[in-house]
């Protein structure tokens, strides 16, 4: 059976995708900014960032740029800028159907 393409991320895969919309950045940083921006609200553990960073480079949505020893560096790729504008798009929708249907 073929395997589906992502096409919808959770929060945590959305965060990773924002941090790489202007730099490239390794998992330590990709972590940092996460926490920076969410205030602490969306915890990215190392499982989970791993996870994340391996689906989405099988689904090319990020490319990994250097190697040194152990650190990585990952760029956004144009198929990831288009999955996160679509996700973007949605999650939009979403808040104005919530905004209003709110009593």
């Amino acid at each position: 059976m073929a395997k589906e393409p992502l096409k919808v991320l959770t929060e945590s895969m959305f965060y990773v995708l924002i941090a790489l919309l202007k730099q490239e950045r390794c998992g330590t940083e990709i972590v940092q900014f996460v926490d920076d921006t969410t205030a602490g609200r969306v915890p990215l553990g190392p499982g989970t960032l791993y996870t994340i960073l391996a689906k989405f480079l099988e689904e090319g949505l990020i490319a990994e740029t250097a190697v040194e020893g152990r650190k990585r560096t990952y760029a956004i790729t144009d198929r990831g800028r288009a999955l996160f504008r679509q996700e973007l798009s949605r999650l939009k929708l979403c808040v104005a159907d919530g905004d209003r249907e709110e009593v």
